[in-house]
């Protein structure tokens, strides 16, 4: 019974947010708590929900103030070097500035922390695509595709379980899927290839007035604001739609703030990845440091918190919502239920294919098992079964992190990095996943047979 209320539970939360009948936020609390109390916890839905949200609170706490730290630095225009840096290198061609977000997900996700990786690459990226009119969910969807094969470093959360839980080392578990790994690389780097292809045809090549290509009249801006003939050395911009005698003109530099700005964001990213503190900490200092310096009155501060509550709003409130979610799947055993379950049904002929099973299951099952209920509780019993059938354990484990909450985390409701992802890219859950689940389902596959290719593991 509690194995059947968590999968409807989990098939409903998706069914619904998918479909659109209902919005995430109401379907990931009120489809829960509607399990819980059938399933005769009413009397302990308090306890439930409140163990959940204490457990995603960290995460909520630093969102709030990453999308606040992020946002503050955007109109900054600390980011506006990276931007025409970026067109630049892709000439206003949607193709490569899809290619170059793929490549700078690879990069930045090396730290194996999903959170960070979409808070540094969307913040940086989205200015690019709303610029060229490019659809939102290509960014959100690329970055997944690149946050997901990476975050199956050693140092990620998968892999680190999965050793954890079988007690193995790297060199048992990681080392030999790394060459599928390379595969899964190529994969998404040709997937957004292909995305940024179709972007391609529906956008063209834009042109955003670069003065290295395309000459522009010098102008200037008054004090006013008005528009007068003048200093050839500014740049001048202009975006889709614009007609020929529209001219957009950059603000002028404050060149000691922006240094500050881009020495602040330096030695926020580094103590991130270096774990100097807490991420919920880190963010909370950095935004008070930049909104005083950058803001000293207690007016412009207030005016900088009322721009942006909105969108702090919409994400904190889907990182509860899920901390809801996995609160009672968690308090009520329903996910223990649910391992238990799943593995009852693996039949003993069954042993020898099972890590190829494993595998290709392991991505779309990390959108009903949180990581610690994958590889703590269904990967035990499934490497157990293998073993007794002959099949080493460890090619169990090398399977589940070719697709479970490594390419499926940036699409699981369960996760609350994916919130970060969707929230800060301006898309909903339902259409992210609809968009790219596909795409994200293929890298597995592809990895998968690249591991079968190199001898991870053995059909």
């Amino acid at each position: 019974m509690p194995a059947a209320l968590g999968f409807a539970t989990i098939a409903a939360v998706l069914l619904l947010t998918m479909t659109k009948r209902a919005s995430v936020l109401v379907a990931l609390i009120l489809i829960p708590v509607l399990a819980a109390i059938v399933g005769g916890h009413a009397g302990e839905l308090g306890e439930l929900i409140l163990g959940g949200l204490t457990k995603v609170a960290p995460t909520g706490i630093m969102i709030a103030f990453a999308v606040l730290y992020f946002s503050l630095m955007m109109d900054a225009g600390l980011f506006e070097p990276l931007i025409r840096g970026l067109l630049r290198v892709a000439r206003s061609d949607p193709l490569r500035v899809t290619v170059a977000t793929a490549v700078l997900t690879l990069c930045v996700a090396l730290d194996g922390d999903g959170a960070s990786t979409f808070l540094i690459t969307v913040s940086a990226l989205l200015p690019v695509y709303k610029r060229l009119g490019m659809n939102p969910l290509v960014l959100s969807g690329v970055v997944c595709l690149g946050a997901g094969v990476m975050n199956m470093v050693p140092w990620g959360g998968p892999t680190v379980r999965a050793m954890a839980a079988l007690k193995l080392d790297s060199s048992d578990v990681f080392n030999p899927v790394l060459p599928a790994m390379g595969f899964g690389v190529l994969w998404v780097l040709a997937a957004s290839w292909l995305l940024g292809r179709r972007e391609r045809r529906r956008l063209g090549v834009l042109s955003l007035g670069d003065p290295a290509t395309e000459p522009s009249p010098p102008v200037t801006v008054t004090t006013a604001g008005s528009v007068t003939a003048g200093e050839p050395d500014r740049q001048v911009l202009r975006l889709p739609g614009d007609g020929p005698g529209t001219v957009r003109v950059p603000p002028l530099p404050r060149t000691w703030l922006n240094v500050f700005n881009l020495l602040l964001t330096v030695a926020l990213v580094i103590s991130l990845i270096q774990e100097v503190l807490p991420l919920p900490v880190l963010f909370v200092l950095g935004f008070a440091i930049a909104a005083l310096v950058n803001h000293p009155t207690w007016e412009q501060q207030q005016t900088l918190l009322d721009k942006h509550a909105k969108s702090v709003v919409l994400v904190t409130t889907m990182i509860f919502a899920a901390g809801v979610l996995t609160g009672i799947l968690s308090g009520t055993k329903m996910i223990d239920e649910m391992a238990e379950a799943l593995v009852s049904v693996v039949p003993d002929s069954f042993g020898p294919h099972l890590p190829v099973a494993v595998a290709v299951t392991g991505m779309p099952l990390s959108l009903v098992f949180t990581p610690d209920a994958y590889y703590f509780g269904v990967l035990p019993v499934l490497a157990e079964t293998a073993h007794g059938l002959g099949t080493d354990p460890a090619e169990v484990a090398r399977a589940a992190i070719l697709g479970q909450m490594t390419t499926g985390f940036p699409l699981s409701p369960l996760t609350a990095s994916t919130f970060i992802l969707v929230g800060m890219s301006g898309v909903s859950l339902g259409a992210h996943q609809r968009f790219i689940f596909r795409w994200a389902f293929a890298t597995t596959l592809v990895m998968t047979a690249g591991a079968l290719l190199t001898g991870a593991f053995s059909l």
